[in-house]
């Protein structure tokens, strides 16, 4: 086992524990954002907006020499839709999420995509509030991810999430999902690869200037598969959205295709950051 993969997996396994660290030294953070505001800005902001990251980013392999063969470009598309601007039930608003993740072997003759996942989900999302403050946000989710393939290259599965997103301090978020697969009967071991849980941390380094983001999934053993996401964003104007960001990815199930295979890749582009926990 090299040295990669040690690291990794010693980070796997103690996410879950740095999220609850987190959650009992942050239990009474809060972001300066009331409840009436919170009404206000889902009232009267576009029902339509971001909701995970947007990039465009290109990259190699840290494992091997670099080549047309594992070098790739991958981007991603992620938007959701308020489908009411008033809560469907008990204070939860209703949305239709969709996240679309693209592989380009765009440096091969012909330049030809890889692979292409598609997760469409339905979302009840819950804003928590403490002191008349949001201090995070409950959903429930219920998603399907396929790559749109027929055959032997068919990889799709099914499952309802839930997530808790916290805000720790006005630099520190968190959030912890748990997911419950069905329909799972193209790729039934995918759980050992992805797990049933993942955790995502993001920490405002410099305010409107520097960001840091990490996620990670431990699969449902107790080895080495799993996944670990992290990603350094600059901001080179304060005025807009768009950061320069540095991606490193490390573990299984990067694309449904291969997610039996380990890959560590470095990618560097252009991101769109969503709003506070992608909830407004």
């Amino acid at each position: 086992m090299n040295r990669i993969h040690l690291i990794h997996s010693h980070i796997s396994r103690v996410t879950l524990g740095i999220f609850l660290t987190f959650a009992s030294l942050g239990a009474n953070a809060q972001y300066l954002v009331t409840k009436d505001s919170v009404a206000l800005i889902l009232s009267k902001s576009p029902a339509f907006s971001i909701y995970k990251d947007n990039y465009l980013l290109t990259g190699t392999a840290l494992n091997e020499k670099p080549s047309k063969y594992n070098s790739d470009v991958k981007f991603q598309f992620s938007f959701k839709q308020r489908l009411l601007n008033k809560p469907l039930v008990a204070g939860a608003y209703f949305y239709l999420t969709y996240t679309q993740k693209s592989f380009w072997d765009i440096y091969r003759s012909s330049s030809p995509f890889e692979e292409t996942n598609y997760n469409p989900a339905l979302q009840l999302i819950r804003p928590i509030f403490k002191n008349n403050s949001l201090s995070g946000v409950f959903s429930l989710s219920l998603e399907h991810e396929s790559n749109g393939r027929d055959s032997i290259n068919s990889r799709s599965w099914n499952y309802a999430g839930l997530t808790y997103a916290h805000i720790f301090s006005p630099s520190i978020t968190g959030s912890l999902k748990v997911v419950l697969p069905f329909a799972i009967d193209d790729n039934p071991d995918i759980a050992r690869y992805v797990g049933y849980s993942e955790a995502q941390f993001s920490w405002t380094i410099k305010k409107d200037k520097l960001l840091f983001d990490v996620l990670g999934r431990k699969g449902s053993k107790w080895d080495t598969k799993g996944s670990l996401m992290t990603g350094l964003s600059f901001k080179p104007r304060k005025n807009a959205n768009q950061y320069l960001m540095l991606q490193w990815w490390q573990g299984y199930a990067e694309s449904l295709i291969d997610y039996r295979i380990s890959r560590s890749m470095l990618r560097f582009g252009i991101v769109i950051k969503p709003t506070l926990l992608r909830f407004y």
